[in-house]
């Protein structure tokens, strides 16, 4: 449990100044509420306040259904509807492909995928990144140098005032996945610093 308590006090002149007492209790068996520090790999340390699901079976379930149902528009894009995404996607997919959330460092299966396949958007299936342009960067999310043609559509971030940063986002439903920073491999120089629990993967045919 959570307690957030504030002050709010008059500005009158009066010599007695009443006070009034607000407290706000937030409640956070499922998920629960983290805080850790994430290397946004320019130089700097954020303090971030997150909230973790564990999908669960349930989860997986629901991440497989937003991939095989997917409703495409006339311009071969996918759209839904928020409700629509919440009932699609697992809960830590939805905060973080809907709501730009952040997964915790080494918690993602994928950070460890080492078969050869096609890393797919979790929202719709798009192709997004290849597993030979994967590496091992050492900050605990998937990270690759390149990604698939077309996979990807990179836009401004300033949520962070004093970081700026590039966010990447599927291209065909705006998913967002994660941030692309200039500290990469070569030959591109760029690392591609993903969400786990925004993509899903898909290995090649043996």
């Amino acid at each position: 449990m959570v307690r957030i308590r504030s002050r709010f006090a008059s500005l009158g002149q009066a010599p007695a100044v009443k006070t009034q007492q607000l407290q706000v209790q937030l409640v956070v068996p499922y998920p629960v509420l983290r805080v850790f520090l994430q290397h946004t790999g320019a130089g700097f340390v954020v303090v971030r306040n997150i909230f973790t699901n564990l999908a669960g079976p349930e989860g997986k379930k629901a991440t497989l259904k937003a991939l095989s149902s997917a409703e495409e528009s006339r311009e071969g894009k996918v759209s839904h509807s928020d409700e629509e995404w919440h009932k699609l996607l697992a809960p830590a997919a939805y905060r973080i492909l809907r709501q730009a959330g952040t997964e915790l460092p080494f918690s993602s299966p994928l950070e460890k995928e080492k078969r050869k396949g096609t890393f797919v958007c979790a929202g719709c299936g798009h192709h997004v990144y290849r597993s030979e342009t994967k590496f091992d960067s050492g900050t605990g999310w998937p990270s690759f140098w390149k990604p698939v043609d077309g996979g990807i559509k990179q836009t401004r971030d300033g949520s962070i005032k004093f970081l700026p940063r590039t966010e990447v986002r599927c291209s065909q439903c705006e998913g967002h996945l994660g941030h692309v920073f200039n500290d990469g491999p070569p030959p591109t120089g760029l690392r591609f610093c993903m969400n786990g629990a925004a993509m899903g993967f898909k290995a090649d045919s043996a």
